[in-house]
């Protein structure tokens, strides 16, 4: 399973890290220089939870961002206690 947001298509990123050395100008230096710039991975925040596919709970990889704007819609909660019905027992 890649690690790719089922909803909205986040998933790992790359970009820079970069260094810098010296103080900055508006404290009283000449400017702050770079002195290294490698390569780095933004990594987006999955979470494995239970949500209502089709019409059936599944297990899917979604990013928090997914959550917190309502598209995961979760399946409701099993009730594990015994309820007999009225028109069983006749």
């Amino acid at each position: 399973m890649p690690r790719v947001c089922h909803f909205t298509g986040a998933k790992t990123r790359s970009g820079n890290s970069l260094r810098y050395r010296g103080r900055a100008k508006y404290l009283g230096g000449i400017g702050r220089k770079m002195t290294s710039c490698t390569g780095r991975t933004f990594k987006p925040n999955l979470q494995r939870v239970s949500a209502v596919i089709d019409g059936a709970p599944t297990r899917i990889k979604v990013s928090t961002r997914a959550i917190r704007m309502g598209l995961v819609v979760k399946p409701m909660r099993r009730k594990y206690v015994y309820t007999r019905n009225a028109d069983a027992g006749s």
